[in-house]
């Protein structure tokens, strides 16, 4: 009831002792505080939070519009829902270095159990786009070290993100990763990588957990978890596809409604009243104090069976 009952740095503990070399950590992505605890339930290892889905849910496209409150926000909110730990796509760290150490400090105090930082140009580009413009190798080391000295907590975890694969190829990338470890990275994100074989070869060359993004419609094939795992990776993240899974639900429910008049066909594909009350632990509430939270709970029926009774009261 309320919020995690793990604290943000017990959280922290557990994501670095689960980034382990070919442990391939599964991390599904999220928007919504709301289906942290499924994707826990559901037992996953941990939760990601994506810069682009953050943008793309305020209606914006992923160039660097969002600002280090609206992510701060969002994200704290998402983390406290859970006791999984929860891994932010920080951009570019919102600024100079200066304001990269800040950064680290606001996702502290927000809970977070990590974030990454990437060398790109503001305004950036969707990782897995075309004409992405890349930041010195100074700059991008600056921002790491930066984030490494703002921290307070030694268990934040500080994951330095490297698009250079897609504009001077791998091997220019592996030496940045390199050389953001030195930097004071605790853990590589190579974005767009081809094949499994690239992703070993990242795995080889440095000795941080290395991420994987299984994004879809990007530059790297849909690989399963123990392919990943086969080569050395230690976390892998699914960022969009909560997103996509939703809003291609809602674009289906609303033809339905359009041509229909009536969303009756699609109510077998929702959550039922009775799974939402108890993804958010309605009886939890009721039990705390009972003279105050008096409602009732509907009980637990079969997702297949009709989403409404007629004892039910209507929403509206």
């Amino acid at each position: 009831m309320l919020y995690s009952t793990t604290t943000p740095q017990q959280k922290r503990r557990a994501l670095r002792e689960m980034l382990v070399p070919g442990a391939a950590r599964q991390f599904p992505g999220t928007f919504t505080p709301l289906s942290a605890p499924l994707i826990e339930e559901k037992g996953f290892d941990g939760i990601y939070i994506s810069g682009a889905v953050l943008a793309n849910e305020l209606g914006l496209p992923d160039v660097g519009l969002t600002t280090l409150t609206e992510i701060t926000q969002r994200a704290g909110q998402i983390a406290r829902a859970t006791d999984l730990p929860a891994l932010v796509d920080a951009d570019t760290g919102f600024g100079e270095p200066m304001n990269v150490a800040r950064t680290v400090q606001e996702l502290e105090d927000a809970g977070l159990a990590g974030c990454h930082i990437e060398d790109q140009f503001n305004p950036k580009r969707c990782g897995h786009l075309d004409g992405k413009n890349m930041v010195d190798l100074q700059t991008a080391t600056q921002r790491i070290a930066a984030a490494a000295q703002g921290r307070r907590d030694e268990d934040f975890l500080i994951m330095a993100r490297t698009d250079l694969r897609a504009v001077e190829g791998l091997d220019a990338a592996v030496d940045r990763a390199k050389a953001l470890v030195d930097a004071g990275a605790d853990a590589i994100f190579p974005e767009a990588m081809k094949d499994l074989g690239e992703f070993a070869t990242v795995c080889d060359a440095v000795d941080v957990p290395v991420l994987a993004n299984m994004t879809e419609f990007g530059k790297s094939a849909l690989f399963t978890r123990e392919q990943l795992a086969s080569v050395g990776v230690a976390m892998v993240i699914y960022p969009v596809t909560s997103l996509r899974s939703a809003m291609g639900a809602i674009e289906r429910t609303l033809d339905t409604l359009s041509a229909d008049g009536t969303q009756e066909a699609a109510v077998s594909q929702m959550m039922t009243r009775a799974r939402l009350y108890e993804l958010v632990d309605y009886a939890g509430y009721n039990s705390f104090d009972a003279g105050i939270f008096n409602f009732e709970v509907p009980e637990m029926h079969r997702r297949n069976e009709p989403n409404t009774r007629p004892e039910e009261v209507t929403d509206v």
